[in-house]
């Protein structure tokens, strides 16, 4: 001990200075802080690697649900597929606003997101929809499907590109969460309500409203996002009215009101696009006007 305290004493002109011990991880050319400022420093903790668990549970739950859905079209079980798509759309609706009301958005996050939505939205409905009645099609069939999912890679690829670019109130093309609610929709219509599958026409019904979703979703029409209603905050009573009604109306017949619901939305990005047209308005999404503007979604 007498040892280190000689080689940490300087003496100067017959006075004794104490010096700090040089640390092995201090460079040379720091700053030398003395003991009176060391108490209005304040030490910062190294940030911790990891991820946040409860937006990418709802993630990974989603994932399940889309892994699910190919695993019943295999089993040629397409009714229950198709509702398993439908889970995976309100998992995905979920863990984006959970990250965003508990402030725990993450890069990781986003890239998982995009993983997760790339097989439940893009994979899975393309697989159920040929899996249950393209493959009548022969090579029209698997070309319809791989359309779709290759718009739906090219529409969450555009997606995370334009991050806090385009104006957050709308999507740029149709979103893929309700591309797959249409192509999922029409097949649990179909089997639900019975429709002739056999028919010469039936094929070719579900190899346009293929193409349709698939294109879409790499168009340049603007579709309502919602990101603008905020659940942390107050709202109108007729909007608790129309989602009292909302409720009662996907409940009395829930394929029959899902798909109709969906192929509203999947047309009024087309209808709001001709009205900003006729109006002399930009069609497509304008640029996002100011920081803040690059919430999730896909």
């Amino acid at each position: 001990m007498g040892a280190f305290n000689r080689r940490n004493k300087r003496v100067n002109n017959g006075n004794v200075t104490n010096l700090r011990p040089f640390r092995h991880n201090q460079l040379r050319n720091e700053p030398d802080y003395s003991a009176d400022d060391e108490h209005d420093l304040e030490y910062v903790r190294p940030r911790r690697r990891g991820i946040y668990l409860l937006p990418n549970a709802f993630t990974t739950a989603a994932l399940f649900a889309g892994f699910f859905a190919i695993v019943q079209a295999m089993n040629m079980r397409f009714d229950v597929a198709a509702i398993a798509i439908f889970a995976a759309m309100v998992l995905d609706g979920m863990d984006g606003r959970v990250a965003r009301i508990t402030n725990t958005q993450s890069a990781f996050g986003e890239q998982y997101d995009s993983l997760s939505d790339m097989t439940s939205f893009g994979v899975a409905p393309a697989l159920v929809m040929y899996e249950w009645i393209l493959h009548d099609l022969g090579k029209w069939g698997w070309i319809a499907a791989f359309v779709y999912c290759t718009c739906a890679a090219l529409r969450l690829a555009r997606f995370n590109a334009n991050i806090g670019v385009v104006d957050k109130r709308f999507f740029q093309g149709l979103p893929s969460p309700a591309a797959a609610a249409l192509v999922a929709g029409f097949v649990w219509l179909a089997i639900d309500n019975k429709l002739p599958v056999k028919e010469l026409w039936m094929p070719w019904v579900a190899f346009a409203i293929t193409l349709y979703a698939g294109l879409s979703m790499v168009s340049n029409a603007p579709f309502y996002s919602g990101k603008a209603l905020d659940v942390r905050y107050r709202v109108p009573f007729g909007m608790m009215v129309l989602l009292l009604v909302l409720f009662v109306v996907v409940s009395s017949d829930p394929p029959v009101a899902l798909f109709g619901l969906f192929v509203a939305y999947a047309i009024s990005g087309y209808l709001l696009w001709a009205w900003r047209a006729l109006h002399g308005h930009p069609g497509g999404v304008s640029k996002a006007r100011g920081p803040g503007n690059g919430s999730g979604g896909n």
